[in-house]
């Protein structure tokens, strides 16, 4: 079995890291369950962001994490996987992936969700990381190992996404944000090893990622009361 060093994860280890630490300041200022203190460090709020201009709660959203339970469970699953989609992607792919997959679960959920709800969370990232393992998945089917994980990948998004049906409190619409914006990022910038989906499809990857935007933007303008 090889083993794991730092240097080939130190992406995911950083992440993990600084979501912790930004746990801990959430803590140190009145929990990380407090309405106000979510607010203030940059949960995602529609009103906040469109009728106050804070696109940048867009960002932010996905560092910020609602009690210990909620942060554990998102902190296991990047751990796993990080540690081998880090040296898949590579590193700077890897984390592109992950935070412009943040972005693109929270503006489905700006374009779909509550406009009452606060909302923050890694997982919108997470499952971005998972749709990217899917269309890698997909586009190495010459590998067996990557196919597999391709597979594992794709179940574990649906199966979440499934149980996301049953629990009020969860942003099913940043997940499936995510997972869609993951997916497409993937097709668009390859891994590693340079294994690029072609040049159309890469431009068609680019044309719908370009429309989810614009869409998303002018539906989530929107402030339902």
């Amino acid at each position: 079995m090889q083993k794991q060093s730092f240097k080939d994860s130190y992406m995911t280890w950083t992440i993990l890291i600084v979501l912790f630490v930004v746990f801990l300041i959430e803590t140190a200022l009145g929990g990380s369950q407090n309405s106000a203190v979510l607010i203030k460090m940059g949960a995602m709020s529609n009103y906040a962001v469109v009728a106050g201009g804070q696109w940048w709660r867009l960002f932010t959203a996905q560092f910020l994490h609602m009690g210990i339970m909620h942060i554990v469970s998102n902190a296991v699953m990047i751990y796993y996987l990080g540690i081998y989609m880090e040296q898949i992607l590579g590193h700077w792919r890897f984390l592109l992936v992950y935070l412009l997959s943040g972005i693109g679960g929270n503006l489905l959920s700006l374009a779909l969700g509550s406009d009452q709800a606060i909302s923050a969370g890694a997982s919108t990232a997470l499952f971005g990381l998972m749709g990217a393992m899917t269309a890698i998945g997909l586009h190495n089917r010459d590998n067996p190992v990557i196919v597999y994980l391709g597979k594992q990948a794709f179940w574990l998004a649906l199966i979440n996404i499934g149980l996301d049906l049953f629990d009020t409190n969860i942003d099913i619409q940043g997940h499936i944000g995510g997972f869609i914006a993951g997916c497409l990022l993937a097709i668009i910038l390859g891994d590693r090893s340079m294994q690029k989906y072609s040049a159309k499809s890469r431009f068609v990857a680019g044309g719908i990622l370009l429309v989810y935007l614009v869409a998303t933007v002018r539906m989530g303008m929107v402030i339902r009361f």
